[in-house]
């Protein structure tokens, strides 16, 4: 099989086309070796293909968390400036909530992940939610291109491997064919 010599920008290889069998398979390299291969690649296209689907879930989770953050913000940063006290429920555990009187002192904490904690002022909160949201986004614009390479790759694996298998199947008729004719 001939190197995959291109890759898309995140360096997942583009497969080769087969376009005639012939330069795959050889006496050194039988068609059962060349199918092994292809297998393997769709395999591993597979696990990457797998993977990136996780990671679209956690990244379609973890947007709309963010941005429900960043507009908190934006609504403490706003009452701060009323001065006017705010009423709120929060969660105490899944099925049970308190009321809280909020008042906007111009900071707040954020998660940042590890079991840590940290205190901002909303304008610095706000400036590190939106660079995380803009990397949020980023990130799910590069998975689902590519999610959309992989599956052509894919698909590309699978038609080389029909090529090749039914070459295959062609070749050995005709050799059985071919000595039936000449016993």
């Amino acid at each position: 099989m001939s190197q995959m010599l291109e890759a898309n920008p995140r360096g997942i290889p583009q497969s080769p086309f087969v376009e005639r069998v012939e330069d795959y398979v050889s006496d050194a390299e039988p068609a059962d070796v060349v199918l092994r291969k292809f297998q393997e690649t769709i395999s591993k296209y597979k696990f990457m293909e797998m993977n990136k689907l996780q990671h679209r879930k956690v990244l379609e989770d973890k947007i709309p968390e963010i941005e429900k953050t960043v507009a908190m913000v934006d609504f403490l940063t706003e009452k701060q400036a009323t001065e006017e006290p705010i009423y709120t429920d929060y969660e105490l555990n899944d099925t049970l909530y308190a009321k809280a009187k909020i008042a906007a002192q111009g900071t707040v904490y954020l998660w940042l992940g590890a079991n840590v904690m940290l205190e901002y002022s909303y304008e610095e909160a706000k400036d590190l939610l939106t660079s995380k949201l803009d990397t949020a986004k980023t990130s799910l614009k590069n998975t689902i291109e590519d999610l959309e390479f992989l599956r052509d790759q894919i698909t590309t694996m699978e038609v080389n491997t029909a090529r090749v298998y039914n070459w295959d199947v062609k070749n050995r008729r005709q050799a059985r064919e071919q000595a039936a004719a000449s016993s």
